[in-house]
């Protein structure tokens, strides 16, 4: 109920006093919570007000009235909670089957509403995961897909990242992930790519997770766009392990600035707009403030001429 605003309305009004009856068409149409109800029904007792449903000839005004309504609506969930397990029954079904319910997914195509093997886009796929496989990142296999133009499309490490993590690609389906209760589904569809190859695929994303780690603390970290090509620049430390020298650099035309020269670049903007700021207080703000103060003056003394005129005509003309 508590993601009705207009159910909310009326209770509103029940508890101010400006209703004592709420009519429903059905009860169902109401609600089908069993525990909805009883929050409803207690709300109404308190504030004495009855719930009067026209198609199920029901009154919460007595006691009879009121179990009658809730035998009413543990029949209603209980339907619900049959829809909802003979749905499920029928959606592993149809997943066993080969329906599985995804968008347009790279290597697959629809054939008899079944989900089956797209050859000319499966080599695409296999070719990611044996790239992945002998040490090249999601970037770089994206910039060898974009430098040949493949499927005339703009490929991102995103992209790579969620062919690699698709088990789909070696034959299962996890279904429910949005709901937070995941199944796997194993052996749904005809796989491009064998178990072996995605597992170890997964195991060398877990390591290079595990080996990632930021040694330095980057200022300007995915802040700094290259002027020429405008992509993110990378952040690069070389040196001994005393000193460090911090820049950024553009992965494409290898364009590159210190970071201490960005540092400089920002303070003295900064000092600028400090400067623009106290000068503008200083000068401008008083004669603006002036100018203003005149004009609501100025309009105000208008105001009053035309307030005379108009009071002259009312007594030349108007008898």
């Amino acid at each position: 109920m508590e993601h009705r605003p207009q159910f909310q309305k009326v209770l509103e009004s029940v508890r101010d006093g400006k209703v004592n009856v709420i009519v429903a068409y059905k009860l169902d149409r109401l609600t089908r919570s069993v525990r909805d109800l009883e929050i409803l029904i207690s709300e109404l007792v308190k504030y004495n007000c009855s719930l009067e449903c026209a198609m199920d000839d029901v009154n919460t005004s007595t006691a009879n009235g009121r179990f009658f309504v809730r035998m009413l609506t543990v029949l209603s969930q209980l339907e619900i909670e049959r829809v909802s397990e003979r749905t499920k029954f029928g959606m592993v079904g149809a997943i066993k089957d080969g329906h599985i319910p995804v968008r347009k997914t790279l290597g697959f195509m629809r054939k008899d509403k079944k989900l089956i093997i797209n050859p000319a886009e499966s080599e695409i796929v296999e070719r990611i995961f044996d790239l992945y496989y002998k040490g090249k990142s999601y970037q770089q296999i994206a910039n060898i897909f974009n430098d040949e133009k493949v499927l005339n499309k703009k490929w991102y490490d995103t992209t790579i990242l969620k062919i690699l993590s698709n088990p789909l690609y070696k034959g299962d389906f996890i279904s429910g992930t949005r709901t937070g209760n995941p199944v796997l589904y194993e052996n749904v569809v005809e796989p491009i790519i064998s178990k072996k190859l995605w597992e170890e695929c997964q195991e060398q994303t877990r390591k290079n997770t595990r080996n990632y780690t930021r040694r330095n603390d980057y200022i300007f970290f995915q802040k700094i766009i290259c002027p020429n090509c405008h992509k993110i620049m990378a952040c690069k430390a070389p040196g001994g392990s005393k000193k460090k020298y911090i820049y950024y650099q553009c992965n494409s035309c290898k364009t590159y600035i210190r970071e201490d020269q960005l540092i400089e670049l920002l303070v003295d903007e900064i000092t600028e707009i400090i400067e623009y700021d106290s000068i503008v207080r200083k000068y401008f703000a008083p004669l603006l403030k002036h100018k203003i103060t005149n004009t609501n003056e100025l309009l105000s003394k208008e105001l009053i001429n035309l307030k005379d005129k108009v009071i002259r005509l009312k007594d030349a003309y108007l008898i």
